[in-house]
């Protein structure tokens, strides 16, 4: 167990891993892959567990009289979509790996070789270009 909430360990597929990230498409599973693959760590991706039900309603005294409880959780049930987006937990087997001092301690590489910077890492960049650090910067 972590000491606090950035620096989590979990077992993946029976091994101890360093959490990356939580909750993941699958999209965005194959993005870190690769990115932790280039930089020469061991990937390890498990299905994430699915969310809990959400409870029933309770049954307002009026409604009571002309339904019973379970044909009022039967009739919510069948209007909760029944399809869950599968999401994944992705770790790395050195569990001395934290993504937050990776990304802003500069020490990941993109496949093309720049440096991994937090708005490509977040996705909202499709190519890393910052490879000068903002207090390098000459203006």
């Amino acid at each position: 167990m972590a000491i606090n909430q950035n620096h989590l360990f979990e077992e993946l597929n029976g091994v101890k891993c360093a959490v990356v990230e939580k909750n993941a498409s699958k999209e965005r599973v194959e993005f870190l892959k690769r990115i932790l693959e280039f930089n020469r760590y061991t990937v390890v991706v498990a299905a994430s567990p699915p969310p809990k039900p959400i409870p029933p309603k309770p049954v307002p005294a009026g409604a009571a009289d002309t339904k019973t409880n379970t044909e009022v959780a039967t009739t919510m049930a069948a209007e909760l979509p029944e399809i869950q987006p599968e999401t994944f937990t992705v770790g790395v087997t050195d569990t001395a790996f934290n993504p937050i001092n990776a990304i802003f301690g500069r020490l990941l590489k993109a496949p093309g070789g720049h440096t991994v910077t937090l708005a490509y890492w977040q996705q909202k960049e499709n190519e890393p270009t910052d490879d000068v650090p903002y207090f390098e910067t000459k203006k």
